[in-house]
């Protein structure tokens, strides 16, 4: 019979009689073994957060040499810490990040801690669950669970936040769809319609290609579904490289 390997959670006192140990690996495995007891998510999330760490001072290390030795060929120098933030799913957790000085005397940034900063995972997960209907207000409580310490540190999930980055994030994708160049699409059809949303009407453009793929083209936005809006509409379409010279099948209701 193969014998199944267990693993032993640990308290942070345990941690004290792990020998030949540095001090910042015991303490961060005391920090993962406490997180272990609040579920797998939790000790893994404890443990990147241990890791990333390992990564800021890997790459200070690299520039600036071993801690407490002195290094001659080194390009930066170490310049204490600051607090800072990074991105973990739909939240932004705050953290010490260390930094450092080049040897003329300008800051010089971490790459690794830049990486972790990046706001584009959170803007992402912001937006799936927007769209998958998941209100502003729920944001913080449909999170996943971190670990009550993480938790107590996160950022960026009130219904002000959400809200706002949502909105950036629509705008910023609205004015991409608007401004696509359609000089290059094959387009067999378009089909026209009318949504109405929040007692305005938004005529919606949706292309249909030779090979049969579907691709929002454009909006426009009106109080009803009447010719001079859609006419707006076809005009900016036009304008952005639609080609009918052989002829262009266009679909619309009889509101048009």
């Amino acid at each position: 019979m193969k014998t199944v390997p267990t693993v032993r959670l640990v308290e942070k006192a345990d941690t004290a009689v792990l020998p030949d140990l540095p001090e910042e690996v015991a303490l961060a495995m005391s920090d993962i073994a406490g997180a272990a007891r609040e579920g797998l998510l939790a000790l893994s999330v404890a443990a990147g957060m241990a890791v990333m760490q390992t990564m800021f001072e890997a790459e200070l290390s690299e520039a600036c040499g071993p801690k407490g030795k002195h290094n001659r060929d080194r390009v930066a120098v170490r310049h204490g810490t600051e607090k800072g933030s990074v991105t973990l799913g739909g939240r932004r957790i705050s953290v010490t990040r260390p930094r450092a000085r080049t040897v003329d005397g300008h800051e010089m940034p971490l790459g690794s801690y830049a990486h972790f900063a990046a706001e584009d995972m959170l803007t992402q997960v912001v937006m799936e669950w927007m769209l998958a209907g998941v209100a502003t207000r729920r944001h913080a409580r449909t999170s996943e669970p971190v670990g009550e310490q993480l938790a107590a540190a996160q950022k960026s999930v009130s219904k002000s936040a959400v809200s706002r980055r949502f909105v950036r994030q629509t705008e910023t994708a609205l004015a991409e769809l608007m401004a696509r160049d359609l000089s290059g699409e094959d387009i067999a059809v378009l089909m026209l319609d009318g949504e109405h949303m929040a007692e305005r009407c938004v005529v919606v453009a949706l292309a249909i290609t030779a090979d049969g793929t579907k691709k929002p083209v454009g909006l426009w936005d009106g109080s009803t579904e009447n010719k001079t809006v859609v006419r707006a509409l076809l005009a900016d379409l036009v304008s952005r490289g639609l080609r009918f010279e052989d002829g262009l099948p266009v679909v619309c209701d009889g509101a048009n």
